[in-house]
């Protein structure tokens, strides 16, 4: 029977970057293997399969002779010792690569060294704790090192040596002509097994527990950013190491300024009587009040930049700018004298219009071309 394409066997494409081929591989090995599959027969020729494939693309030279011959180009490599599509020798030495890149450990290693899980936790800020950055107290949720048997689960702090797998946390069972190589049913793959489990963990080694921790936010974090705590995470297994504990921050949304990287964006409404003839006005930043030179005239939509009135950046410590959007304000609630101060300004313009209100113009001038096109 033809032999089906390395590339598809792993769903990839022929342009796979190494970490994308052995993310690939990865999937498919921990949906393939025996051991999560005891009653499928068929998963270990698929699992050899996947295997074959990814010992060929890995390797830059096999790689190209098969990208230019196919099979044959690889035929002398393929299917291992056996020659193409052979398989001799034992099921745990193709197992091998595999229990390394998942489960942390090489053939017969056991699993007494499990290091704990890495916790995320989330912590809210607002702009300018992010900004100037703080010290944080959070409490956390974890599994924690049980002080009575200091994790050992033994309330003694005695264990034996597994009698089933001789302390090596794995067993071969054979199946047919294979010899599968799996987790000793006994210690679960520790190694040891303990006569006189604490009480209080229950022979775990380890209690949930809240941890309190201090955090120092660096100054200039954005929503994203993650700070680590090395240790701070889940105890290990069996008095193994405490995993890593990650803070991701979120900045909440801020009532003026909208942040974009460094840039700090606002709008600021003004009188259409001071954007006319000009002025200043007070602007907020997060170092206090500036002033803002409004020249006359100012359309609305208009931007000013505050230099290095923005946030300092946490990796390159530039500092950004403050863009300030204009918004002009119509007034509102008019008194009867206001309006007809307003009718007789607006008459003092006579047939000079065209020269007083340029954008008005200039957009009926765009309105009157865009229906001759229309209708020509």
């Amino acid at each position: 029977m033809a032999k089906r394409d390395y590339y598809e066997i792993l769903g990839v494409g022929k342009n796979v970057t190494d970490d994308e081929l052995k993310k690939a591989y990865r999937r498919l090995a921990m949906k393939f293997h025996p051991d999560r599959n005891p009653d499928d027969e068929s998963t270990l020729e698929q699992f050899k399969e996947a295997k074959e494939a990814y010992e060929i693309l890995k390797d830059p030279q096999k790689r190209s002779a098969y990208d230019q011959f196919g099979h044959a180009g690889v035929s002398n490599s393929a299917g291992g010792p056996g020659g193409p599509g052979g398989f001799h020798g034992d099921v745990g030495d193709i197992f091998g690569d595999i229990f390394g890149d998942i489960f942390g450990g090489r053939g017969r290693r056991s699993q007494t060294s499990q290091r704990g899980s890495d916790l995320r936790f989330s912590l809210d800020l607002d702009l300018e704790e992010a900004v100037s950055g703080i010290d944080r107290e959070i409490r956390v949720p974890t599994l924690g090192e049980c002080k009575t048997c200091n994790g050992s689960g033994a309330r003694d702090g005695q264990k034996q040596t597994c009698s089933t797998c001789g302390g090596v946390g794995q067993v071969r069972m054979q199946q047919g002509i294979f010899s599968v190589q799996q987790t000793c049913p006994a210690c679960q793959g520790m190694g040891q097994q303990i006569s006189n489990p604490c009480t209080d963990c229950d022979g775990q080694g380890r209690l949930r527990e809240t941890r309190t921790l201090a955090v120092k936010i660096p100054a200039g974090v954005d929503t994203g950013d993650r700070i680590r705590l090395a240790g701070e995470g889940e105890a290990g297994a069996n008095s193994a190491p405490a995993g890593d504990l990650y803070v991701e921050v979120r900045v909440r949304p801020h009532q003026i300024f909208e942040r974009d990287g460094d840039e700090l964006y606002c709008e600021v409404p003004v009188p259409f009587t001071l954007a006319a003839m000009g002025g200043e006005l007070e602007i907020p930043t997060l170092d206090g009040q500036v002033k803002l030179k409004v020249p006359a005239e100012t359309q609305t939509g208009r931007m000013f930049r505050l230099k290095a009135k923005g946030v300092k950046s946490v990796r390159s410590h530039r500092t950004g700018d403050l863009m300030c959007r204009v918004v002009l304000e119509t007034p509102v609630k008019l008194t009867r004298e206001q309006k007809d101060l307003l009718k007789q300004f607006d008459e003092t313009f006579g047939k000079d219009n065209q020269l007083h209100n340029p954008r008005s113009q200039s957009w009926l001038t765009g309105v009157r071309e865009f229906f001759d096109r229309m209708t020509s």
